[in-house]
């Protein structure tokens, strides 16, 4: 399969992204905020959902890059900065606008309740997968609500 390359510059787009990002793991050390330029970027080990046919036996994931342009800044709730190697899930990224203009703060929930909240100019989300495929025998669960 080929590299999955998406942009995202509404928030119907950014619901694209989410969900191809969904249950993508990643370690502190694998993100950056790039003061200067702007920039909030992460990379991640995204579980293949486009291929995850559950009449099939393996599954995959693939090493994957996202980055947030137009950041103005970068707020984290229950993730330890200084602890590089913890590991984290994404579970969804979301939009919340800010008055009748583009800006606002794009909220990436994690597993267990962190989050990441990046206060944007406007939605411009890249992601790009940039490596090969290895398999995985789980597909990630989500207990049903009631």
């Amino acid at each position: 399969m080929a590299d999955l390359k998406l942009l995202a510059l509404d928030k119907d787009d950014l619901g694209i992204v989410s969900a191809h990002m969904q249950d993508s793991v990643f370690r502190v050390a694998d993100l950056s905020y790039d003061r200067r330029a702007r920039q909030f970027t992460a990379i991640l080990n995204r579980f293949v959902w486009e291929q995850a046919d559950r009449k099939k036996k393996g599954f995959e994931r693939r090493r994957s890059v996202i980055s947030f342009k137009r950041v103005e800044a970068v707020r984290s709730l229950d993730i330890n900065r200084h602890k590089l190697d913890e590991v984290y899930c994404l579970l969804t990224i979301r939009f919340d606008q800010k008055g009748e203009g583009p800006d606002g703060t794009v909220e990436l929930t994690l597993a267990g309740g962190a989050a990441i909240s990046l206060d944007v100019e406007c939605i411009e989300v890249q992601m790009l997968d940039t490596g090969g495929a290895w398999a995985t025998e789980r597909m990630p669960q989500h207990p049903e609500e009631e």
